[in-house]
This record gives structure tokens, sequence and C-alpha cells, in this order.
């Protein structure tokens, strides 16, 4: 039996979920050609860059990530250029004050954004991608911490994926908090998640990329897309939000064509 060793650390609990449920999907419909595959799932969180980016040396075989992840840039692995949940980490929606709401429903550019400040944890790919932009960025504490920096006003907003925000606010926000999502706005990159595995794991990588292209022809990746997101476009009413869009200078050339198919370029400003 094939031991695999997933490191599914670092992100929120439905990304979570969603991502190991697309990795057994992918070793059930593959076991007649590799034989069983015994999953293990770690989820530890590492808070240092540098102590995610060595998973693989630590025993990981395989992991989800943005595709061109800088903490990994540097680290042999495989890439399985496929994206796994249709670009949605991109969309990003504001989780803002109650007593900023007024002022973020007159932001009509982007120029309004970027002159005030952005809290972004410690380790996340995306800060370099906001500094590029030019957003004015604080990069620090953890995803644990977001909220009460949020709420001392360390910055005047945060950024959180439409695939994880929701799941964030219920579990961490109290009714009374004083913390909402911005109803109006959007912020949308390309950040396709993709598989990257083990250098030393070539069979592995065989074995998921021949599983994704069985689950996306049969359906299967839908099925779990929507069992885990649902209606989440329009349950956030992504497409009548005003949506400002960003350069991933990080995206790998080989995928720099991509872009979300949930994205409605009819609503999108510069």
């Amino acid at each position: 039996m094939q031991m695999i060793n997933f490191w599914n650390g670092n992100k929120s609990v439905a990304r979570q979920c969603y991502e190991v449920e697309l990795l057994q999907a992918c070793l059930s419909v593959t076991e007649k050609d590799f034989g069983a595959g015994n999953l293990h799932v770690d989820n530890t969180d590492y808070p240092l860059a540098e102590d995610e980016g060595a998973v693989f040396e630590q025993g990981t075989d395989i992991l989800v990530t943005v595709a061109g992840n800088v903490k990994f840039s540097s680290k042999p692995k495989i890439i399985i250029e496929q994206p796994l949940a249709k670009g949605l980490l991109g969309f990003r929606l504001l989780l803002v004050r109650a007593d900023s709401l007024d002022f973020f429903k007159q932001i009509k550019i982007a120029k309004q954004l970027q002159e005030i400040s952005i809290g972004i944890p410690k380790t996340w790919s995306d800060a370099e991608l906001f500094r590029h932009n030019d957003y004015a960025v604080v990069e620090d504490g953890t995803f644990e911490e977001l909220l009460p920096r949020l709420k001392s006003k360390a910055f005047e907003y945060a950024a959180l994926g439409a695939n994880e925000i929701e799941e964030f606010v219920d579990a961490r926000v109290a009714a009374k908090d004083g913390v909402f999502i911005e109803p109006t706005l959007m912020l949308y990159y390309p950040f396709p998640l993709v598989f990257y595995i083990h250098r030393a794991k070539p069979d592995l990588a065989r074995r998921v990329a021949d599983g994704l292209q069985i689950i996306m022809a049969n359906g299967e990746h839908e099925r779990l897309f929507v069992k885990h997101h649902g209606d989440v476009v329009a349950r956030l009413q992504l497409h009548k939000r005003t949506v400002f869009h960003l350069h991933n200078a990080a995206m790998p050339q080989s995928m720099a064509a991509f872009t979300s198919p949930l994205l409605h370029r009819e609503t999108a400003r510069d």
C-alpha cells in the first residue's frame, strides 16, 4: 500500500476540507492502476515562512498551494499545473470595521484602496503581490491574530478569499464584534491552487495528474466544488461588486494566461 503524506496546514478549515477530499478522490479513481493509497493528513501550521517552505524536507509528499508560491521558489518539486478551485481564492472580499463601512461604500477607484492599509499575516504569499500593486501592506501577526489586529486599528481592512471568508467570520466574529464583510467591493487576481509534489515522487505526480483528469471528466471535481463552495458566487454577489484587478507577478509563465472561469469581466475595473 502506498503511504502518502499530505501537508494541509496554514489555511482555513474550509480549504482543508475541500482539498483533502479532492486528493482522496484522485487516489480513489486511480487505485486500479496504482494500487491502494494510505493518506496521512498533516494539518500542522507553520508560523515562519522558512518552516513552511521546508515541509518537503520534513517528510511531506504532496501539498496544495498557490501557483508560483515564492516560499517554494527555490525548492525542487513537481507541479501539476491544473487549477483545483477555479481560481476562487483570488476573489478577495474585504473584512472591515463597522465604523468604516460608509467610507468603503464610497470607494470607486483602486487608488482609494491603495492609500489605506491592508493587513496580511506573515508568511502569506500575497503580501508581496499587494506591495507589487502599490497597496499599503501591514504584514505582521498570524492568521489567528488577523481579527483582533483589525479591531485594534493596526490596519484598515483585510482581504480574504471568497472560499474562506464566511467560515472565518462565522467562527470568529460574534454578533456585536463590529466587523463585517464589506458588501460592495472585491479585489481579483489570478491565484489558482495547484498540487506541489516532492521531486522524488514522480509516480505520485503521475497518479494525481491522472486522477485529476478522471474526476474532471466524470463530474466528481464539480460535485466536490459545489459541495464545499455551493452558490458562493451568487450568495456573496461577486458579480454585482465593483472589482479591482491586481497583477500577480509570481504566476509561472506557463500559467500566465489563467483567468478564473467564474469572473465576469463586465464588472471589472483596473
